[in-house]
């Protein structure tokens, strides 16, 4: 079988280990029986461990209960950059293996419940293990919102980042994140409502900004070219920035400025919201490999959004999203039998 995950940015700021949103890039597995295992890998983290050590493998084995497979995997996601490529490629190989919980199997493989969500279902997500159980709710997002992620040419450990934070936090640190929480998801579903505020938080970003000392000036100049809130996407060390569409291409090249100022060497991509999650069967298939061992970006079709009647635009910034996507999010019950 086929399947097919997108990226996740976790964080976001403020929602730590709780917020994840799904973005436009992905990887494709494809699972299928052999008389050995045979491992082979295309686009990001090609060759790096075409092996019974790669991750897609382990997890097709574990579900199929042998290793009698041929494991194909197809990534446009770059590896240990923040932007949640585990957790999208356990759960592509676990439907791709058969799996009826790819939720679960991805969020165990993983460790972290608000990647995994993401790339299950899509959009962006809160969620939370309650009970042993991966808690996912969708909320809404703002169709008009793109973001541009700085992707720099350097490998973050999650655990080397996670190591660098206190055990504990103070009462004011607490409150402070969950105030701009709030902020945070009022902006992301409607960006007329977004402040650079909503990206503020105390529980990680400056505990770990000594892995990545430049940090901190390459949001700022995010902030200055026309971004509406920049964060660290996960761990780092991709920083995004959310910015109403049209401001989209003119703060992508900002950003590639910005890095060059600053000595990184890197990219910069424009991302969406991916709202689709999980695909399986022809539908999970990528682009062929370019030239330069890069699986090109899926194209976009942008359909035409305007707001319902009597709801006003506000001068510079877009009509509202509302009646595009509902508010009060979707609850999913991944324990309902089917």
């Amino acid at each position: 079988m086929r399947a097919r995950a997108p990226a996740s940015s976790a964080n976001l700021g403020p929602g730590f280990d709780a917020l994840a949103l799904a973005v436009d890039r992905f990887v494709e597995v494809e699972v299928e029986r052999a008389s050995r295992l045979i491992v082979r890998s295309e686009g990001e983290g090609a060759g790096l461990n075409d092996d019974a050590g790669h991750l897609a493998a382990r997890v097709a084995i574990d579900v199929v209960g042998h290793d009698r497979l041929a494991v194909t995997v197809r990534s446009q996601i770059p590896v240990s950059r923040g932007l949640g490529s585990s957790a999208a490629l356990a759960a592509a190989a676990a439907v791709a293996a058969g799996s009826r919980e790819p939720l679960a199997v991805a969020a165990h493989t993983d460790g972290h419940p608000e990647n995994a969500a993401a790339s299950v279902i899509g959009g962006l997500v809160v969620a939370s293990t309650v009970r042993g159980k991966v808690m996912p709710v969708e909320m809404p997002f703002d169709p008009h919102l793109v973001i541009v992620a700085m992707v720099p040419d350097r490998p973050l450990s999650t655990t080397k980042a996670r190591q660098l934070l206190p055990s504990q936090v103070g009462l004011a640190d607490a409150t402070f994140n969950l105030g701009r929480m709030g902020l945070l998801l009022a902006g992301l579903a409607d960006h007329r409502l977004l402040v650079r505020e909503a990206g503020e938080d105390r529980l990680h970003q400056d505990y770990r900004s000594p892995l990545f000392p430049e940090a901190p000036m390459l949001l700022s100049a995010l902030l200055a070219g026309g971004a509406l809130m920049a964060c660290w996407s996960g761990a780092g060390p991709t920083l995004l920035g959310f910015c109403a569409d049209a401001t989209g291409p003119g703060l992508e090249q900002i950003a590639k400025s910005a890095m060059a100022d600053a000595g990184v060497p890197g990219r910069v991509m424009l991302l969406h919201a991916e709202r689709a999650g999980l695909v399986t069967g022809d539908a999970a298939r990528l682009p062929p490999l370019a030239d330069d061992g890069t699986i090109p970006p899926i194209p976009r079709v942008a359909a035409p959004i305007s707001p319902p009647a009597g709801v006003p635009a506000v001068a510079g910034r877009g009509p509202s999203p509302l009646g595009i996507r509902p508010s009060g999010g979707t609850i999913y019950d991944f324990d309902k039998p089917e």
